[in-house]
């Protein structure tokens, strides 16, 4: 059993220097945060993007998409950032046989203070339990992608259902 772990950006992989500073994207952090977790099921992170979801196109999707079609593995997470992560997950939907969780974060995983270890934890644990299909995993929950929106208020994705 290997999980893929495509990368494309997003706050999860943000950089901040100070307050007066533009953020960039880094260098992806699961494996890294996964080493450091011990893990000892077999992984491997391949980064696709490495934009801020608000700058991802359809042609992006399009290349996630194909991506993730091409890769041998059937358990796929897939590093998002929060503000369009819903539209991509809807750009997966009818990709068979594969079981699908796109995650991320609302604080970078190089702070302190983050969710983004909780939040991948939380996309290992879907990945591997649930059958075929396309999930979001945030704030703890598991949400259907047809089902789910950001709450940019409360810093939070919500149930629509």
């Amino acid at each position: 059993m290997t999980i893929k772990i495509l990368t494309t950006g997003g706050t999860f992989d943000k950089v901040y220097f100070d307050a007066l500073s533009e953020f960039h994207i880094g260098e992806p952090m699961a494996g890294e945060l996964l080493e450091e977790a011990n893990v000892t099921f077999s992984y491997a992170v391949e980064s696709l993007l490495k934009k801020d979801s608000l700058e991802i196109t359809e042609e992006d999707r399009e290349e996630i998409r194909n991506r993730v079609v091409s890769v041998d593995e059937s358990m796929i997470l897939i590093t998002h950032g929060t503000d369009t992560m819903v539209d991509t997950a809807k750009s997966l939907q009818g990709i068979d046989n594969k079981t699908i969780v796109l995650f991320g974060a609302m604080q970078p995983a190089r702070m302190r203070y983050s969710d983004a270890m909780f939040n991948l934890g939380i996309a290992i644990a879907a990945v591997q339990i649930l059958p075929p299909g396309i999930y979001i995993a945030m704030n703890g929950q598991i949400f259907n992608p047809n089902e789910v929106a950001k709450n940019r208020a409360e810093a939070r994705f919500e149930s629509m259902a």
